[in-house]
């Protein structure tokens, strides 16, 4: 049997579990390439051997995307900034790198990307992969944001991937579930570092749901969160401003940030899972917590927050027309059942794009994503939510949960028989498969 080449090369150990912990595997052996060279020589050396193949990021899907029996490849040195083109306003990016160190980077150059998700975790190949992506009325996900990557096929092939370059590659590996080949590195627009006014305010439902198309229209980014068993939100507005920076204080940011949103939250949780018949009550507390505030600041600083109060999630891009509807019903089955959800229930948008399994392939989005407690029964309540999203034509999220399959998908997304002959044509042992995608893709 072959060795796998590179780094921390060999049979593995230990089992890789996701974030969430929900998802464990046990892969027959690892490898760290640190190279591009070193990477084509595991994925050769894997298929040789008859290994499958899957690459992992920082474990942040709740599904099993990357989970493998087979060859484990690690991210790790695969990191860093290859090169920034300020004239073209692009930056290429190794594979592995983590979001919050591109970000990080990119203040430093006084450059940002436009649009980014709330969570900077993710290794920026993962968070593409699985379609990651905040809210936006004209920005769109950070795939979108993609200019060109590179992908090694499954015989260890390089290829370069550019709206120019293997375009069908591109419209589909900005998105590519892993099931394309793996990515070694990935081409971003950037723009010069602007600032960005956030405005957080509390409001009703009934308000936000019958004011959302002024909010939408009124705003570059905006997002909510409504509390279960209460008529309570939470509203953010983030729009491009002048400056300066004016951050929330530190106390402020203390109080809000880690306290309420982290420390507070992971004890109201802790107690609402022993103790359901009090999530109702302490859900109108916590609703009314969080107080309005405003502040500026570079954009990671205003886009991303921290999120350690572990949880499960499903997510669905609806037809932004069909949101509202969509959203009365959740609230309507969440009020008529005995459940009881201790998560608010996060709202957010984005713009039509041209990415093959995009969820917002073809149309304007809203995204409805809701979260239960980790440890908490969870399947009950996402199920009912299911049932209401894929009634409004849903596509839910790929690193999300959710049970729906290719057959479905292929009803879902006008241009998903594209994206399966390209993976015939590419990948056709099926290196990079496992059982999550034979679901998702079919077979």
């Amino acid at each position: 049997m072959n060795t796998a080449t590179g780094t921390g090369s060999g049979k593995s150990t230990t089992a890789w579990r996701n974030w969430a912990g929900n998802v464990t595997a046990r892969p027959a052996r690892e490898v760290t390439p640190a190279s591009v060279d070193e990477l084509s020589a595991a994925l050769r050396a894997a298929r040789e051997d008859g290994l499958r193949v899957k690459a992992v990021g920082t474990g942040h899907s709740f599904t099993a995307t990357a989970a493998t029996d087979g060859l484990l490849i690690r991210p790790e040195l695969l990191t860093g900034i290859r090169k920034i083109d300020r004239e073209a306003g692009t930056v290429t990016v190794e594979a592995g790198t983590p979001l919050k160190r591109l970000n990080a980077a990119l203040a430093r150059e006084g450059l940002s990307l436009t649009n980014m998700g709330d969570i900077m975790e993710q290794t920026v190949s993962g968070a593409i992969s699985t379609g990651t992506h905040g809210t936006g009325r004209e920005s769109a996900s950070i795939s979108a944001q993609v200019k060109a990557l590179e992908l090694v096929t499954a015989d260890g092939r390089v290829l370069t991937c550019s709206e120019k370059e293997n375009p069908e590659v591109f419209a589909a590996a900005r998105t590519g579930l892993g099931a394309l080949g793996v990515i070694s590195a990935i081409t971003f627009a950037v723009e010069p570092v602007f600032f960005l006014t956030a405005r957080e305010e509390p409001m009703t439902f009934d308000k936000v749901t019958e004011e959302f198309d002024a909010l939408y229209a009124e705003n570059e980014h905006f997002e909510f969160y409504w509390f279960p068993h209460t008529g309570n939100c939470t509203t953010k507005r983030n729009n491009r401003s002048l400056g300066p920076a004016a951050p929330p204080g530190r106390v402020s940011a203390f109080v809000e940030d880690e306290i309420l949103s982290n420390g507070l939250f992971q004890v109201v949780n802790t107690i609402g899972r022993a103790v359901p018949a009090t999530i109702p009550g302490i859900a109108k507390i916590s609703s009314k917590a969080l107080s309005a505030r405003t502040y500026t600041d570079i954009p990671y600083k205003v886009f991303t927050s921290p999120r350690r109060v572990r949880f499960m999630e499903m997510e669905y891009a609806v037809p932004r027309a069909a949101l509202v509807e969509t959203l009365r019903e959740l609230k309507t089955m969440v009020e008529r059942s005995n459940l009881r959800i201790s998560f608010p229930v996060e709202v957010r948008t984005a713009p039509a794009d041209d990415i093959t399994l995009s969820t917002a392939s073809g149309r304007e989005s809203a995204y409805i994503a809701v979260h239960m407690y980790r440890g908490t029964p969870y399947q009950a309540y996402f199920t009912a939510a299911e049932r209401i999203f894929t009634a409004h034509e849903g596509r839910p999220h790929w690193g999300k949960i959710h049970t729906r399959d290719a057959a479905y998908f292929a009803q879902a997304y006008p241009r998903f028989g594209e994206f399966t002959a390209l993976r015939d044509r590419l990948d056709p042992e099926r290196l990079f498969g496992n059982d999550y995608l034979r679901r998702v893709l079919g077979d």
